[in-house]
């Protein structure tokens, strides 16, 4: 009876979480009269691919998609690596005051973003760095940085310093030991960090917004946000529909990628072999 009940439970989150989304497939196939029609129609009579197609042929939606992806791989990318050298640094280094600078991390990671628009925005204005990639991949990286850095920093911890004093009798330095051991030993925690920064990256809207005026240097979510009309009877309910469900359908993919990496990195395990 308790087994069933977890289950009916765990049933109900997962309808509760896909019905959004759900909703939206459901909409990107109705035509417009559909989508418009008191009482609402709530599955599609004469289902239609029109949305996305529209999508793609009143805006550059590839090209705001392709911005997405390179703006978060990079910004993925080079934030992992940066916060797996500063959380080695942490858990194996006697550092001065790592201490301190792991409260530091800790207090930087509960401001919301929005109190650094402002200085960001002048930096970028006086800079001429607006439409430019970096703009967004830089304060991507920092607003991760101290997040990502404490995931690694608890992981970290928990691998046996046998295994690094081993290393160091085959002759690895401490550059080796981190690349070669250490990070393949955290496969499943660099996989969980990567997907939560690259999730981040991808849904970022204020600064993308902001930073990004030109069409061809848009992200997702700008793209998104440009197709909204200038009132309630332009906008273009089924086009929008359509976009959330192609923009979201590459983080789905990711999730299910990265899902198996880490199921693999815990089997593995450190004395594999």
């Amino acid at each position: 009876m308790k087994k069933t009940l977890q289950q009916i439970l765990i049933w109900l989150a997962v309808v509760w979480c896909l019905a959004p989304f759900a909703w939206q497939i459901i909409t990107s196939l109705k035509t417009n009269a559909e989508i418009a029609h008191i009482p609402t129609i709530y599955a599609p009579v004469h289902p239609t691919w029109g949305h996305y197609q529209e999508l793609f042929s009143r805006k550059p939606f590839a090209r705001y998609l392709w911005n997405s992806f390179l703006i978060s791989s990079v910004s993925t990318v080079v934030c992992v690596l940066v916060s797996a050298m500063a959380a080695y640094s942490f858990s194996r280094l006697k550092v001065r005051g790592a201490r301190g600078l792991q409260v530091g991390l800790i207090s930087i990671s509960f401001f919301p973003t929005i109190i650094f628009f402002f200085p960001l925005y002048e930096l970028v204005r006086r800079t001429g760095m607006a439409n430019n990639p970096i703009a967004l991949i830089v304060p991507y990286i920092t607003f991760n940085l101290p997040f990502a850095t404490l995931i690694l920093t608890a992981f970290f911890r928990t691998i046996s310093l046998d295994i690094e004093e081993a290393a160091k009798v085959d002759g690895f330095n401490r550059w080796q030991i981190l690349m070669k051991i250490i990070m393949p030993l955290s496969a499943p925690a660099l996989a969980t960090t990567a997907i939560l920064i690259f999730i981040f990256c991808w849904n970022e809207f204020l600064l993308a917004l902001t930073f990004m005026t030109r069409d061809s240097a848009k992200t997702v979510t700008a793209g998104v946000a440009s197709l909204s009309g200038g009132s309630i009877y332009e906008i273009p309910w089924g086009a929008i529909a359509a976009a959330v469900v192609v923009s979201t359908l590459p983080l789905i993919g990711l999730v299910v990628v990265f899902q198996k990496r880490i199921i693999q990195g815990l089997t593995a395990g450190a004395t594999k072999g």
